[in-house]
Parts: structure tokens; sequence; C-alpha cells
């Protein structure tokens, strides 16, 4: 038996909204029984772009992240539903369109968001991994067809030689929140996570950009390093929430620089001045 999931990769997402706009061309008035009603003609959407700002200027970073039904095992709708939610065999969610009629408490029943209510159906709504389209031979759904740059993989979790299965690994992606426990059939890799920028100049030497000047990052024993680009620039990601680090600049010729980083936010550290040794 198949088992249904996906993979996201938020680096590759551009924010092109093709998946938005698939599944509202495969969904918008078109009712798909007994899986899916139809979506409502605005608003309603089944899957969404979660857009998030970080840092400042001029070190900002925009992430796009498609959010969906995860299909979980553990699904908080499936146990809120009382049979007008269930899971099939193959993973994926149903909420059924006859059963869950007038049922506005499942929409509250998701933790992640992605349940809608269709007012006009009076129905709580969400992707359906287009299990109608599966169930005639399609490989994927429409949201994973149309992506442009491949930030959507999709098949089957039971296949140990699917390209799926290889990006399952919590060495590759992650749940969207592990704290819950729910086992998302959704995982995403390259989530958003703080990150710290800053450049570096020379002090006797303003006109030329500061390259190839090491930046290491300390936190107890943990250590990252980084060189500065041609423009002078350097960054670190990945970084710890709320977590403290010292900033380390050095380069031969000049005197070394430490500067404390403080937990929150998504640091830009602005122009750190290198003094020349002789000075």
């Amino acid at each position: 038996m198949k088992r249904y999931g996906m993979v996201i990769d938020v680096d590759k997402c551009v924010g092109c909204y093709n998946c938005t706009l698939a599944c509202r061309d495969e969904h918008a008035g078109n009712d798909h029984l007994p899986v899916s009603a139809a979506q409502p003609a605005t608003g309603g959407s089944w899957v969404k772009l979660q857009v998030l700002e970080r840092g400042s200027f001029p070190k900002v970073k925009v992430s796009h992240t498609p959010m969906l039904c995860l299909h979980c095992a553990q699904a908080p709708c499936v146990q809120a539903g009382e049979g007008a939610v269930y899971r099939r065999p193959d993973g994926i969610v149903i909420i059924d369109p006859v059963k869950a009629a007038g049922r506005r408490d499942l929409a509250a029943a998701c933790p992640h968001g992605v349940i809608s209510w269709n007012e006009e159906r009076h129905l709580a709504q969400k992707c359906s991994f287009c299990a109608h389209l599966l169930d005639q031979g399609w490989k994927e759904p429409r949201c994973v067809e149309a992506c442009p740059t491949g930030a959507m993989v999709f098949g089957d979790l039971n296949d140990p030689r699917s390209a799926l299965s290889r990006l399952v690994s919590d060495e590759i992606s992650s749940d969207l929140r592990p704290d819950l426990h729910l086992k998302p059939a959704v995982r995403y890799s390259a989530l958003p996570r703080r990150f710290l920028a800053g450049e570096i100049a020379f002090d006797d030497r303003w006109e030329e950009p500061a390259a190839g000047v090491t930046v290491i990052l300390r936190r107890g024993s943990q250590e990252h390093a980084a060189t500065t680009d041609s423009f002078g620039d350097f960054e670190f990601q990945g970084l710890e929430d709320a977590a403290d680090y010292v900033l380390t600049v050095a380069h031969a010729g000049y005197k070394l620089r430490e500067l404390p980083v403080h937990g929150g936010g998504d640091p830009n550290i602005g122009t750190i001045v290198l003094q020349h040794a002789k000075s």
C-alpha cells in the first residue's frame, strides 16, 4: 500500500504562487465528490504562502513557505471530526463534504491553521493532495506539477527508492511543529532560521572593500567561521534562537575585534571598522 507524503524546500520557493493558482484551477467551482466539494470563488485557498521578512535594511531576507494540510498521522481534525474527517489507508486525510457540513469547529481543530471555512457551502475545507487525481493514476497533485523550481517533492513514503524517501531523513527535513508530535506526511527543509549579517571596513583603506577577512562566531564550544566576500560582507545562518554569541574579526596587519551578539531577532551588526595595527 502506498503512503503519500511531501517535502517542501523553502529555499527553492520563489513565491510565484503557481501552487496556489494550480490548486484553485483544479478545485474552485469544481466538485470532486466524495473527496472534496468546490472551493469558493474567492478566498479559502488550500495552498497559501507564508511570507516572512527578516533582518533590517540592507541585510534583509524574504522567505516563502507554502502552507497546506500536513496530512498528519495523529491529526487533531480527525479526532475532532467524529467520523466527519477520516484518514485513508494511503495516509491522505479527507474532510467528508457531506458529513462535515455545518461543522465550523473543524477549522479551529487544526493547530497549523490550514483548514478554511467555506461560508457558501457551510463546510470546512482543506488540501486533499488531489486524491481524486491520484485515484485516477496521477503521480502528483496539481500544486507539485505546477511548481517551476522543484520546491515540492511528492511521492510514496513506503518506497525506499523514491526521491521523497531520501528527503524525509531528519538531517534533510523536519516537521513544521515537532513539539506537537502529530507525525505529518508533509515535511519541510530549509525552514527560516535566525541569521546574522554585517560588513567589514579598513580604517586606512575606506575606498577598498574588505574582502577575505576572517569572521568567527562562537557560543561555548561551538564555532562558526566565515570569510567576507568581495564587498566586505559576511553572514551566518542557522543560528539558535535567543542564544548569545561572541563575534571575532581577525585580519593580518589589523587589530583583533570582538563584539557580543545578544539573543533574539536577526541582527545586522552593521559596519565593523578594523584599525591598522600601527595606528
